[in-house]
């Protein structure tokens, strides 16, 4: 550790302050992250896997989603063994659409390393709600993703599919996630009746509810949104995708007031790290989505006991008994 910290006084003069600062940061996040890892399993709670382009005869994409990045298992595995991640919720990807065969297969292969996130179908003739029993109580999935944007023109999540869904999942102890793409304020409202209507489901908001660090007044009322949701005691957020949700390069500090408040709000119980694999491979690398979240989380001096939680405990309270349990 001397070493490292006689590179980091000798970069002054070459890079200026602010790497100077960042590389300060860097032994200490490599600290906190020494000692994170000699008592905390690592999980992340949002990526998606997809079959290989050899595998693709077994295991077809859906019409006009082939995939443009490599995202099978076998390079999940790879990425989390490099990183130090123990486990993953593994959530079903549009390339596969309705078909889950392929994250079923992995499921069915590394049992006690993943869990399983369907996604709901909205199609209103039942179909979907039969589906997603089958895929809980036949498959073993353990969560539920609500895509907005598959429900039919003019329809809501608060329809009667989503309202069966909604409620089936909170009987089977299943939590729900949503993906508002398109920005939280689109559908805030459904959220917010859907979560007031069936208390007992829990919520998962992926990409901090795709809230960026506010530049604006009506930005600023949308993340406020986002903290509202803390009332409710079944919401949890994903402090994930970091490359999405930031308006600045790796390590994505900008996140750094969002990430605090969020964590003040819900309580670090209530949030849950995630990567987005494979998608952040070719932006700040598998390793370099778990660095950043220690790097901010050293910014803003969370203590360590929170991180565990966001790291990993989070998610292993959520899906007990399937996952690799996290010493207490």
């Amino acid at each position: 550790m001397a070493l490292r910290l006689t590179t980091v006084v000798s970069s002054v003069g070459h890079s200026g302050k602010p790497r100077f600062r960042f590389r300060i940061r860097s032994v200490a996040a490599t600290v906190r992250n020494m000692a994170f890892s000699a008592t905390s399993k690592v999980i992340d709670s949002h990526l998606h896997v997809w079959a290989s382009p050899q595998e693709a005869g077994r295991f077809p994409y859906s019409l006009g989603q082939e995939p443009t990045l490599p995202g099978n298992a076998e390079f999940l595995l790879q990425c989390m063994e490099e990183a130090g991640v123990d486990g993953a919720l593994i959530v079903q990807p549009i390339n596969h659409k309705f078909d889950h065969s392929y994250v079923t297969s992995v499921l069915n292969k590394y049992p006690t390393k993943f869990v399983g996130c369907c996604l709901a179908n909205p199609a209103d003739d039942g179909s979907g709600l039969r589906q997603f029993e089958d895929l809980v109580l036949k498959d073993g999935y353990r969560a539920v993703r609500f895509n907005p944007y598959l429900w039919p023109p003019g329809e809501k999540m608060t329809n009667k599919v989503g309202k069966e869904i909604f409620q089936r999942a909170g009987e089977l102890n299943v939590p729900v996630g949503f993906m508002c793409m398109k920005g939280l304020d689109l559908h805030i409202s459904e959220i917010e009746q859907l979560c007031t209507e069936f208390p007992s489901t829990v919520v998962l908001l992926d990409h901090l509810g795709f809230c960026k660090p506010p530049i604006n007044d009506e930005e600023g009322l949308v993340f406020s949104q986002l903290l509202n949701l803390s009332r409710f005691p079944q919401v949890h957020v994903k402090f994930s995708a970091l490359f999405r949700v930031s308006r600045a390069q790796f390590p994505y500090l900008d996140l750094s007031p969002l990430f605090s408040q969020v964590v003040s709000h819900f309580g670090a119980n209530r949030v849950m790290w995630g990567s987005d694999f494979p998608f952040v491979v070719a932006e700040c690398g598998y390793k370099g989505a778990k660095e950043a979240v220690h790097l901010i989380a050293s910014e803003i001096s969370l203590p360590l006991s929170d991180l565990e939680w966001i790291m990993g405990r989070t998610a292993t309270q959520l899906f007990q008994n399937q996952l690799t349990p996290v010493n207490s």
